[in-house]
């Protein structure tokens, strides 16, 4: 029996109807690329389909062999442990069907393209006379609870920094760890640079994402005398589109290599030793397929989460499912580590 290939595309999932629709947008870019396959998606948490969904449906038109990509930009809790612990699962319960798992987007020459138009079409948008090495660049990243996921936010902004020959070149995040958003621009604002850019490192929109170009508003309102621009975030981006198929690719060529030197579960890593060796599980079957806004059966509150735990990115549970995560070591840190929040009015 010959075998027959699918595509499985893993997204994290979002209460922001706007950011479910651009990962759908994206797996379509991602099929299109990919013709030769049959492609699904599905997410992890809070929308649907959710992953199994996508699976099943695979399943059910014949295939046997489910190429899976996690659509993410780094490997932390929901590439590492999430996503895995899902596709493990279905797979001991589905045995007629083999899940290959390839990896995150990571540091990728056509992913800092990408990242560099974003922020071309911001500085042409805005125009004016201010050099590049007078303008700061302030890359926001997701944050996670793990130091190398965050350690590549910040090499990210570094290659970008280079490439455009900016002055400076700052690292904040939207949430887990540290710095957040508005004590990193504050810092900015002080080193005397007469614009700073400000680039959210993201797939996808999202309360996150609203929530930095809100902070950014706020930085800049108290000074007037800098010019503040609010790049895009990556979104479809066609070279984003072409290092997804990429992974995919890698998967069939056996060139899938995840860089685990730096991982926390593997490697004894500065700050984070006790978590060497945990358990692979997921812990996002509470938030499973619930949907997004008020659809959901009265469940659409603002759950934006940030358990100040982490599953390598900012939730906001501030309440305790008690679900297990290892505590992040840094988490009363002044600059840091809660998830924004949405000031009261």
């Amino acid at each position: 029996m010959s075998e027959k290939i699918g595509v499985m595309v893993c997204g994290h999932g979002s209460r922001d109807e706007d950011a479910v629709r651009e990962f759908e947008a994206v797996a379509r870019g991602i099929r299109d690329r990919l013709p030769q396959f049959d492609v699904e998606s599905g997410f992890l948490e809070f929308a649907r389909p959710i992953i199994r969904d996508g699976l099943d449906k695979l399943r059910g038109r014949g295939t046997t062999r489910i190429l899976a990509v996690p659509g993410m930009l780094f490997a932390a809790g929901h590439a590492k442990n999430d996503i895995p612990s899902v596709l493990g699962t279905y797979e001991a319960q589905h045995p007629e069907v083999h899940i290959d798992y390839g990896r995150e987007l990571a540091i990728d020459p056509k992913m800092i393209r990408a990242a560099g138009d974003r922020i071309a079409q911001a500085l042409d948008a805005a125009g004016g006379t201010v050099p590049n090495n007078e303008t700061l660049l302030m890359v926001v990243g997701r944050g996670a609870s793990d130091p190398d996921a965050n350690s590549n936010a910040a090499k990210v902004m570094r290659l970008l920094w280079e490439g455009f020959g900016f002055g400076w070149g700052e690292t904040c995040y939207s949430g887990v760890t540290f710095p957040l958003v508005e004590p990193g621009l504050q810092h900015a604002a002080k080193l005397g640079y007469r614009r700073i850019v400000v680039f959210p490192y993201f797939l996808f929109t999202g309360i996150l994402v609203k929530r930095i170009y809100e902070h950014t508003d706020r930085v800049a309102a108290e000074h007037p005398e800098i010019e503040f621009i609010k790049a895009p975030y990556l979104n479809d981006h066609p070279l984003v589109l072409d290092a997804f198929a990429e992974r995919v690719e890698e998967i069939l060529r056996g060139e899938n290599n995840m860089n685990c030197k730096m991982c926390k579960y593997r490697e004894q890593v500065l700050g984070f030793e006790a978590e060497v060796g945990l358990a692979q599980e997921s812990h996002h079957h509470h938030v499973e397929g619930i949907g997004t806004g008020a659809a959901d059966g009265g469940n659409g509150h603002d759950h934006e989460h940030g358990h100040g735990h982490d599953h390598g990115h900012g939730h906001g549970h501030d309440h305790d499912h008690g679900h297990g995560h290892h505590p992040y070591p840094h988490a009363d840190h002044p600059l840091g580590p809660k998830t924004l929040k949405k000031e009261p009015a």
